[in-house]
């Protein structure tokens, strides 16, 4: 997937700023980003750093709803953070480039040579978010835990069609992104494998079922 700058030259992306007229804002480990984009009708993009977008229960419990990297874009109408109990969390030194959505949209801006590959690659970028984004709740919709990692397993399987799965996080990581607690995840994952459902070595899940 691109980055939302790829094919842009420094100059060129110099005068995108210029034209969107953009904020950069800069956060230490653990500060909340922009805690008022609820609120405000406007896009971020990592451009150093990394976060979190996170779901508090009401127990208390923290979800992590999204893992933010650089060149990851957010924002009120694209990620789940029109919630009151989400947060976007710095996990460390992070900076933030903020564009008025209004003004990415706006129609004179077609036409800048510029502009057009920048706003191409937020498409794209945008249309793979919101196609994670229904991945997860297929994954959430499901009740038990062996539901949750088989249908992880096959929305990673329909990617490629090969029966080895290399996790993009740790297995931790991944009972976050299930939302299950780990202890539980790992005893299903260890039954998994002795049932010989799957194989697991480091990272890499083989399926054994198809």
């Amino acid at each position: 997937m691109n980055g939302p700058f790829d094919e842009l030259s420094k100059a060129q992306i110099t005068l995108l700023y210029d034209l969107l007229e953009v904020h950069v804002y800069k956060y230490s480990k653990n500060q909340e980003i922009l805690p008022t984009i609820k609120n405000e009708n406007i896009v971020g993009i990592i451009l150093n750093g990394k976060a979190q977008i996170i779901y508090i229960e009401y127990n208390g419990n923290e979800i992590v709803v999204e893992d933010l990297v650089k060149d990851s874009v957010f924002g009120s109408n694209i990620s789940s953070t029109d919630d009151d109990n989400c947060e976007i969390i710095a996990k460390e030194d992070t900076e933030v480039l903020v564009i008025d959505y209004n003004k990415l949209m706006n129609p004179k801006n077609l036409g800048h040579p510029y502009f057009d590959i920048f706003f191409r690659n937020m498409f794209e970028i945008i249309t793979t978010k919101l196609r994670q984004r229904n991945d997860r709740i297929r994954i959430l919709e499901k009740k038990q835990i062996r539901d949750k990692l088989l249908e992880y397993f096959e929305i990673e399987f329909k990617k490629t069609f090969s029966r080895n799965i290399y996790l993009p996080f740790h297995f931790k990581d991944l009972a976050d992104y299930i939302a299950v607690n780990r202890s539980a995840m790992f005893r299903e994952l260890k039954a998994l494998k002795e049932e010989k459902f799957i194989d697991v070595q480091d990272r890499k899940i083989t399926l054994l079922y198809k």
